[in-house]
């Protein structure tokens, strides 16, 4: 078998054609015959070349609206006779089916359709039979078949073909295979999952097309590749490459500031908030996030769900840190930033993101539900003989937003809808009580009037008397432990209130 094939029929049937017709026009000038359909084909006789209609190759026209034209044995057979097997070459002479060389050919647009909120009778017609089959067809036959299935490699393919005199290697051939199958399962890939939401079948397939190869993973030593579309997500106007720790962080901002309405900022280290604050303006907000804990603030990924003006952007402009996010900027602001090239400054797209979260884990792969949930004032019931204030309720409402996207075991103070501390990530959960405190009065905040709220339940009710002790006046929990009376007879003892919400926000 040879390496290089030199095409003499090409089968071109695309939804695309942005940038199909230099590479048309050069397969015309070699003598190849075009055969076509449809829209294709009106294309290629609009540039004033040849071209076969596939429905005079096969003698039957595009029947049942367009949903069959390209299924028949003069077309299929013409792509997977092997031109080394002396029988499939006898049996394409006795039936008059030309060799088809290329394939070019893409897919109905169904991710489009499907996200642009398409009916369920436009999705399902853009489901692509004829388009996935000559694809499959022609990436099996490498050996002699080359096919593109997408129009990013329209200039690779015309490039090779002119440095070649119009043939191809087996190399290249096997290279735009792999490129066709991987674009196959990634359709059938998202088919599967449109269909799979009501009583979906318990299997896991995801598929995602875009790559970036990232400096190293979480250490130097470890490789490290983000599968997805950065740039959907953000407008990058300032910085390096983002890193995998750096992703980590920006995932964990981007679902904490989601949580608040009112202006917002927050900054963040190691996907724990070190410093939170809603305040009327975007600048107070700064100012009151920083003094949490300006020792961990620095080099710390930092967002806010406001405009960035010139007045914040000069104060953030005081710390080093590693990224900051925000839905826009003042142009001025962005000047300032970019007086240090490598800080990353990330402008917020408008993206749906998934409500789904996995991960690999021993010899597979876990899924779950994203943590959604948000226990309005509603759902916290008062389980002491005192209620907490109107005031304190909105403070725990802020405090557990803090909790739920803190690693646990955690414990966080709040007052006037402000973190003040908080303990992350012990093995015990009087731990990280005790470690809250210390760093609330290392910054010189009091407690007093403060509230604190709680991941998961108390199994004792030494958190709540260290907790009274030290000022705090309210206490949130999920409750659930079959020692809770004594946590609520505790606050009674020492005369603060305490409520419980059903729901536990573990963080691991």
């Amino acid at each position: 078998m040879s390496q290089q094939v030199k095409i003499k029929n090409a089968l071109i049937s695309v939804y695309y054609k942005d940038g199909l017709a230099p590479l048309v026009q050069y397969l015309a000038q070699q003598g190849v015959t075009l055969y076509s359909t449809g829209g294709t084909e009106q294309f290629i006789k609009d540039l004033n070349l040849p071209v076969v209609a596939v429905e005079d190759l096969t003698g039957y026209p595009s029947i049942l609206g367009g949903r069959v034209k390209t299924l028949h044995p003069k077309v299929f057979g013409g792509i997977l006779n092997r031109r080394g097997l002396a029988g499939d070459q006898e049996q394409i002479a006795e039936y008059e089916i030309p060799e088809i060389d290329l394939v070019i050919v893409d897919l109905y647009p169904f991710e489009e359709t499907v996200k642009a909120g398409g009916t369920d009778t436009e999705i399902i017609e853009k489901i692509d039979i004829g388009g996935i089959s000559l694809i499959r067809a022609a990436a099996k036959n490498f050996n002699d078949v080359v096919i593109i299935a997408s129009k990013d490699d329209y200039g690779t393919l015309l490039e090779e073909l002119q440095a070649q005199d119009g043939a191809t290697t087996l190399a290249q051939r096997t290279s735009y295979a792999k490129k066709a199958f991987h674009t196959s399962s990634h359709y059938d890939t998202a088919i599967f999952n449109y269909f799979n939401n009501e009583e979906p079948l318990n299997v896991f397939k995801q598929s995602v097309k875009q790559a970036q190869t990232l400096r190293y993973g979480e250490n130097p030593h470890q490789q490290g590749t983000f599968y997805g579309n950065l740039d959907e997500m953000f407008t990058k106007l300032n910085g390096k490459e983002l890193s995998y720790n750096n992703l980590v962080d920006v995932d964990a901002a981007v679902a904490l500031i989601d949580e608040f309405t009112e202006p917002t900022f927050a900054i963040l280290k190691h996907t724990n908030a070190c410093g939170l604050a809603s305040r009327p303006t975007v600048l107070q907000a700064w100012k009151d996030a920083l003094a949490c804990d300006p020792v961990s603030a620095f080099g710390g990924v930092l967002i806010t769900n406001q405009e960035v003006d010139l007045a914040t952007a000069q104060e953030i402009n005081n710390l080093f840190f590693e990224v900051l996010i925000a839905p826009s900027y003042q142009p001025e602001a962005v000047e300032l930033f970019k007086a240090k090239k490598n800080r990353v400054i990330l402008q917020r797209n408008e993206v749906e993101l998934s409500k789904k979260q996995f991960k690999t884990l021993l010899n597979g792969v876990i899924e779950q539900d994203k943590d959604l949930s948000l226990e309005a004032a509603e759902q916290m019931k008062t389980v002491t003989d005192k209620a907490p204030s109107e005031a304190s309720i909105q403070d725990l409402i802020f405090a557990n937003k803090i909790v739920k996207h803190t690693k646990s075991n955690t414990i966080v103070f709040v007052k006037d809808n402000l973190l003040i501390a908080s303990g992350v990530g012990q093995t015990s959960r009087v731990d990280a009580l005790k470690q809250a405190v210390v760093k609330a009065e290392a910054f010189g905040f009091s407690l007093k009037d403060a509230v604190m709220a709680s991941d998961a339940f108390f199994p004792f009710p030494d958190c709540v008397e260290l907790a009274a002790d030290a000022g705090i006046i309210a206490v949130l929990q999920p409750g659930g432990s079959i020692k809770d009376q004594d946590s609520i007879d505790m606050c009674n003892a020492k005369g603060i209130a305490m409520v419980t919400t059903g729901v536990r926000h573990f963080k691991h």
